[in-house]
């Protein structure tokens, strides 16, 4: 594990060499995603490079005022041009190729893999992998000082915004040294954290209030520290509500006192979910979604799981008993 550490001299060379990246990240994707991803293409664009974000999924609504997703490519399809006027892809935040959902459209592609995940298969022609990284916005901010770009104020709140969503508002465990460094050279630069409040705290879109209703109906306590709730496609659709509306949903339930441990577990078509899985302190639930052929963080990790849904919840209290154990 490496903390802190300069974005490596083989990436910088790769990227100065190049004229036009495709630039995407995971499936369903975060803030951290969103964030690192729009902030890497202005930084690129800093230094006369051409970029384009792709992702397969349409971002959450609470990240659409940040500069130029408006321009995104979303969706299967790949953009204009592609793959003959690209130099190659980055791959942000996925700790395997086939996390992005693209991966039959890169994979003859010459691919930059930047991860802070464990478990990451080092895939590309370059990696650069840091666990202790607090978030992935912090080592695209490593990676602008490692090309010598002076941030604007856009390209700031953006990577600003990748702190506050993964280290949970600096509440969590990754709240490091490294994060507030970060945190404070990011508004030094130009970052509004009071912007970055308003969108992530005080702008959720009525369907997502209404699904979160929906969802807590749902709430379970398991011997005290364990809980889970669910939703299912008609609390979708009884709040108007998308997948971009479960935006920090779980946070609800892992607020109880003396939990330890919560899975949200989604539906995603009529036979599949996803389970997202939160924890506390030491207690790992990215073992187990990496058994499950998922993965995340020690106390942030999701997988994709067939239902049905009630056989799944028990399923999942069985295995976050045994980790708490």
């Amino acid at each position: 594990m490496t903390t802190n550490t300069k974005a490596p001299e083989n990436l910088l060379k790769k990227l100065r060499s190049g004229h036009r990246y495709v630039i995407t990240s995971h499936i369903n994707p975060d803030g951290d995603a969103i964030g690192s991803s729009l902030g890497l293409v202005r930084i690129l664009r800093n230094i006369g490079k051409g970029a384009v974000v792709w992702s397969r999924d349409e971002p959450p609504k609470l990240y659409r005022s940040l500069a130029g997703s408006d321009r995104m490519h979303v969706g299967p399809e790949p953009p204009a041009g592609f793959p003959e006027s690209f130099d190659g892809a980055i791959v942000l935040e996925c700790p395997t190729l086939d996390r992005c959902g693209l991966e039959e459209h890169l994979a003859d592609m010459s691919i930059i893999n930047i991860d802070h995940h464990l478990g990451n298969e080092h895939y590309g022609e370059v990696n650069w992998v840091d666990t202790a990284a607090p978030s992935l916005g912090e080592m695209i901010y490593r990676l602008s000082q490692g090309l010598m770009v002076n941030l604007d104020q856009e390209t700031a709140t953006a990577l600003y915004l990748t702190l506050v969503t993964d280290t949970g508002g600096f509440r969590f465990a990754n709240s490091t040294p490294a994060a507030f460094s970060a945190a404070s050279a990011l508004v030094t630069e130009g970052a509004h954290p009071e912007q970055v409040a308003h969108w992530l705290y005080e702008s959720q879109p009525e369907s997502a209030v209404r699904l979160l209703g929906e969802m807590l109906k749902t709430l379970e306590i398991h011997g005290e520290r364990i809980a889970t709730a669910i939703v299912t496609q008609e609390m979708f659709d009884t709040a108007g509500a998308s997948s971009s509306d479960t935006e920090g949903l779980i946070d609800h339930p892992r607020s109880i006192a003396g939990v330890d441990a919560v899975a949200l577990i989604r539906q995603v078509d009529e036979e599949h979910f996803k389970v997202s899985l939160r924890s506390r302190g030491d207690i790992d639930v990215e073992k187990l979604a990496r058994q499950n052929g998922g993965g995340g963080h020690r106390n942030a990790a999701g997988y994709m799981a067939d239902g049905p849904i009630a056989d799944l919840r028990e399923k999942v209290v069985k295995a976050l008993q045994a980790a708490l154990s």
